[in-house]
């Protein structure tokens, strides 16, 4: 890669290619339950290299605004939400859910001053127990998002978000890449509490699979909404086992079930170039989550981590090599000595760097599914500068499912699909 194109890739501020494709999209930005009652505390939440906050006004409506009071530049997470808005704690300026001025205390009851004063506020909504933001053109806002998981019940979910240390792309080309379950997760993909085989509905059969052919064989197929990307490996006689992942633009990610389990989703939203917003949702689509699924979740189970009380960083991290295990690794526990799913992700990701060089890259056939969604978002990218069309934006785009499947080793036009069938969200979309 020419460090030109890692550069786009990887910048997203404002008024970068990047960023303002990334602007396009309704973008997850913190959980519902982080704005709990009306005029509870707001929420710092920075988001593509801006300064932001989330409150949630006497109205029970979410917004997003810009942290610094147009004023002295003071923050407004220092202030107070009350009567309709947020109050600035430096001098009692006092602004709404849509960023106009509602009280500046200091000038005359006659002044007009605050009606030429706005702070930048962002569209918000709520799905799936998810605060959505929208940062782009004001004409150009899609259809809200309608992802699967977004648009179920809070009961059918587990959300959370949480800091990594590096660029959004290398937590997502984490996401992408198949090939790594056989070596960096050996050992705790069959053990993990809700991936693994301790939980009723695992299929150890494909956790077999997966441990034992190492060396899968890749395709992928550009979508409406992105890419499905294809990872099939040696089942036996005659069969092949295919993981199929779907990705969607800009950020996200749905991974290939293992057995009658939880469908997994993950997201990756820059906070800035060098720190992102890693999101994990575990779903049923037509069942409520049991509590004990919950717990082994809050307690790190599968792409979710425990976390440092009261913080989004997650308890195992940099600073502790991970909760590494050297022993544990020497025994064979798993291939890393790190225990927990998710942290053999994050220390892999954030060795690379703050920013990964990829102009350093050796890539080889088993990193198809990198290649071509870094494409993908180069043409976006400039496609977007241009004003040309670019995916994802529409709803039926987002209709979409992972799957995991076994099938003969035949031409798939000569297999029966009838068993896929229902991994199709509706069936005219099958065909496509």
């Amino acid at each position: 890669m020419r460090r030109e194109e890692n550069d786009l890739l990887t910048r997203t501020d404002a008024g970068t290619p990047m960023g303002e494709l990334f602007r396009r999209y309704w973008l997850p930005a913190l959980t519902c339950d982080e704005l709990p009652y009306p005029d509870c505390p707001p929420v710092r939440i920075p988001l593509l290299g801006e300064r932001l906050i989330a409150i949630r006004d006497s109205s029970g409506r979410s917004a997003i605004l810009q942290e610094a009071c147009p004023h002295r530049q003071a923050s407004l997470y220092f202030g107070r939400c009350e009567d309709g808005g947020i109050r600035c704690a430096y001098h009692g300026w006092k602004f709404d859910a849509d960023g106009r001025c509602l009280d500046i205390p200091s000038e005359p009851a006659a002044s007009r001053a605050r009606e030429q004063i706005r702070v930048r506020a962002y569209p918000t909504l709520e799905r799936g127990g998810v605060v959505w933001v929208y940062m782009g053109p004001p004409e150009l806002m899609p259809a809200p998002p309608e992802l699967e998981w977004a648009t179920l019940p809070t009961c059918n979910l587990f959300v959370t978000r949480r800091l990594q240390e590096c660029n959004y792309l290398q937590t997502m080309e984490g996401g992408l890449d198949s090939s790594h379950l056989s070596w960096l997760h050996r050992g705790t993909i069959s053990s993990d509490p809700v991936l693994g085989t301790g939980q009723a509905g695992a299929d150890s059969r494909i956790l077999g699979i997966i441990a034992a052919d190492r060396n899968p064989r890749y395709d992928s197929v550009r979508t409406a909404g992105g890419l499905l990307l294809g990872a099939r490996r040696v089942a036996g006689e005659g069969l092949y086992y295919w993981r199929i992942t779907q990705f969607l633009m800009p950020c996200f990610n749905i991974i290939a079930p293992t057995g009658d389990l939880t469908l997994n989703a993950q997201a990756w939203v820059p906070l800035d170039d060098y720190n992102c917003w890693s999101w994990a949702v575990n779903y049923y689509v037509d069942k409520p989550l049991g509590e004990a699924e919950r717990e082994a979740m809050r307690r790190g189970g599968g792409l979710h981590v425990e976390f440092v009380p009261g913080t989004h960083q997650s308890a195992a991290n940099r600073g502790n090599d991970y909760h590494l295990d050297r022993a544990a690794q020497r025994r064979g526990d798993n291939f890393t000595g790190i225990p927990s799913f998710a942290m053999q992700d994050t220390a892999v990701q954030e060795s690379q760097g703050r920013i990964a060089d990829r102009t350093l890259e050796h890539l080889v056939s088993s990193d198809d599914g990198i290649i071509v969604t870094r494409r993908l978002l180069l043409n976006a990218a400039r496609d977007n500068r241009a004003g040309r069309p670019i995916p994802g934006l529409q709803p039926q785009a987002q209709a979409v499912r992972a799957a995991s499947l076994i099938v003969p080793q035949a031409d798939l036009n000569q297999v029966d699909t009838a068993p896929l069938r229902p991994l199709a969200r509706d069936r005219r979309d099958w065909a496509a």
